[in-house]
């Protein structure tokens, strides 16, 4: 029989371990590199950037493109290792607590 007790009761638990994974995130940290290492970033797994180290070699004011599209590259590659860090640690966070419902898509919510 249905509860809508329990079910508020779940959702509210589920809640309160959401914020303390989310929160947990913060501790977690990916590094990635571009250029055969000549720029590295560190960030994350609620993906935010905490560190670019360049190479000082690469610093070429004649062609600035060329740093700029290795700047981007590891921001990038750093993200999306924090952006599957961070969905990880938040499955695991709410694993059991949703019922499998068929049609239900919680991956928006950083749940599957």
């Amino acid at each position: 029989m249905f509860n809508l007790g329990d079910m508020m009761g779940k959702f509210k638990e589920m809640q309160d371990r959401m914020k303390v994974a989310k929160e947990a995130l913060d501790d977690i940290i990916v590094e990635s590199e571009a250029g055969g290492g000549m720029v590295r970033v560190r960030a994350n797994a609620n993906r935010k950037v905490l560190k670019i180290t360049i190479d000082p070699d690469i610093i070429d004011k004649d062609d600035p493109e060329i740093m700029a599209d290795l700047i981007a590259a590891a921001i990038n590659k750093a993200l999306d290792q924090a952006e599957v860090r961070g969905r990880d640690e938040l499955q695991k966070a709410t694993q059991g607590m949703m019922p499998n419902i068929p049609g239900l898509d919680l991956s928006k919510f950083g749940l599957s």
